[in-house]
């Protein structure tokens, strides 16, 4: 009798190679109904237009001891809190959570 459970992990790392050759990643695909959505916490560093924003990934470390920014190139999200015809007024430097939905990121920060 095989081991079902080894059978599962040999195919799902089947399938991650198989995704991975293609031209989505794996984090931006849904596994399973009810699955969770990976989340990063993200640094504003400006406006792009309307309600898009430059932002950066950022590592929380210890209470007291202010987030520090991963990486050096930023990436663009919509904020949903803020109306798509009017300009961002979202400050540079506030913090947010940021998903990927599709093949855009989106960040809630209520100006």
């Amino acid at each position: 009798m095989t081991d079902f459970n080894n059978d599962m992990d040999l195919q799902e790392k089947l399938e991650r190679l198989a995704r991975g050759q293609g031209s989505i990643g794996e984090q931006a695909l849904v596994k399973s109904p009810g699955a969770m959505v990976p989340a990063w916490v993200v640094k504003v560093m400006g406006v792009v237009e309307y309600n898009v924003y430059n932002v950066r990934q950022v590592n929380i470390l210890d209470a007291g001891v202010p987030p520090v920014v991963i990486g050096s190139s930023d990436l663009q999200a919509v904020n949903l809190a803020e109306s798509f015809t009017a300009s961002g007024t979202v400050s540079a430097g506030t913090y947010g959570v940021m998903w990927r939905v599709g093949d855009k990121y989106v960040i809630y920060i209520k100006p």
